[in-house]
């Protein structure tokens, strides 16, 4: 006869088995760490995970390395052969320059390695690859972490964001400035020409002397490295291939940085109501990438996450926002649809929400 389940669970083996199933329980939450325990902190939760781990930092540091290497390598063979070969195989070399740069990113936070001193001299050799003076822009990207989402203190690291109003308050001459910067032709094209090539090469006012001699450094090794390579296989060659890779994975880093920030919904505060747990989650996007430009983009679409804790090295941020609940939803800014951020030009303060300028004319 078939086992009655009704009078198994009248007997005394359900306490039996409830006290099985609690024990069961205890055990699985001790090793699950999706779920945090009640009244534990974002603090704690991130903690854990901005420790770096040496080995997976050197193992990814060269065989980065190793592959944009490669990948140069290859380009030279190519031009023998056909240019339009060299400039598809720009785009995979661009690919891993920006995780060099994503790199070069972390070791700026302190997050790649534990030493200060070995960061910094990794940082200014992966600068002189990246043609950007590690001092200065380390400098710039902490006041970024210090103020964005702060409509009180922008200018320095972020992208140019006017409010609607400041913007019908403008003269002319400046409303056509703003026009220009915004334009995508202008941000996207133009500006990493600008920054990478020449704006990089120059100390500005209010450099510190660490940060004017850090430029001086970069351009020396720029120098060294361009004459080197150029005597060993002709300036031409040189300028063929490295400045196709520059100037596309420029483009590709200028987009991120934007795309990190001007989008919608996100936040924006005056200073007095600015909180950093919730521009960090809110006023950062977690740009979801396919698999393979994650890879290429160092994970750091993951921008909610690193602007909670900047020390979480790059291969320790997709799994802390896959292991925490806190993290469960947030909302993804998918790859099409970051598209539509180019249109974002202003701030509008009564709406909450990035609007273009065909937006505020009606």
């Amino acid at each position: 006869m078939p086992v009655n389940i009704i009078k198994i669970f009248d007997t005394p083996t359900l306490p039996l088995l409830s006290y099985l199933c609690s024990v069961i329980s205890v055990i699985m939450s001790s090793l699950d760490n999706t779920i945090p325990e009640p009244g534990v902190s974002w603090v704690q939760i991130v903690r854990k995970y901005n420790h770096p781990n040496p080995l997976t930092s050197w193992v990814q540091l060269f065989s980065n390395l190793i592959l944009y290497s490669l990948a140069w390598f290859l380009m030279y063979i190519s031009l023998s052969i056909s240019y339009w070969i060299t400039l598809a195989l720009a785009i995979p070399a661009a690919g891993m320059l920006v995780r060099l740069f994503i790199i070069f990113h972390d070791l700026g936070h302190g997050s790649y390695f534990r030493s200060r001193k070995l960061s910094s001299w990794s940082g200014i050799f992966l600068g002189i690859l990246t043609f950007t003076p590690y001092y200065s822009w380390t400098r710039n990207h902490y006041i970024h972490h210090e103020t964005v989402g702060n409509l009180d203190k922008r200018g320095i690291g972020d992208v140019w964001t006017m409010t609607v109003n400041e913007y019908k308050e403008s003269s002319s001459w400046k409303k056509l400035t703003y026009r220009f910067y915004r334009n995508p032709v202008t941000m996207f094209l133009i500006g990493p020409l600008y920054v990478f090539l020449i704006g990089n090469r120059f100390t500005k006012r209010g450099m510190d002397q660490k940060g004017r001699m850090g430029v001086y450094l970069t351009n020396t090794g720029l120098l060294l490295f361009s004459v080197l390579t150029s005597l060993l296989i002709g300036v031409k060659a040189f300028l063929l291939i490295q400045f196709p890779i520059i100037y596309i994975a420029g483009i590709l880093g200028f987009w991120l940085f934007y795309v990190q920030h001007q989008f919608n919904p996100t936040l924006w505060f005056r200073n007095n109501d600015w909180d950093y747990k919730k521009v960090a989650l809110e006023g950062s996007s977690f740009y979801k990438l396919p698999k393979v430009l994650q890879y290429f983009t160092g994970n750091i679409g993951f921008h909610h996450i690193h602007h909670l804790s900047p020390l979480i090295p790059n291969y320790n941020l997709a799994r802390c926002h896959r292991e925490n609940a806190l993290f469960s939803e947030i909302r993804p800014l998918r790859f099409w649809p970051g598209f539509k951020t180019t249109t974002y030009r202003l701030w509008n303060e009564q709406t909450l929400e990035m609007i273009s300028f065909a937006k505020i004319s009606r």
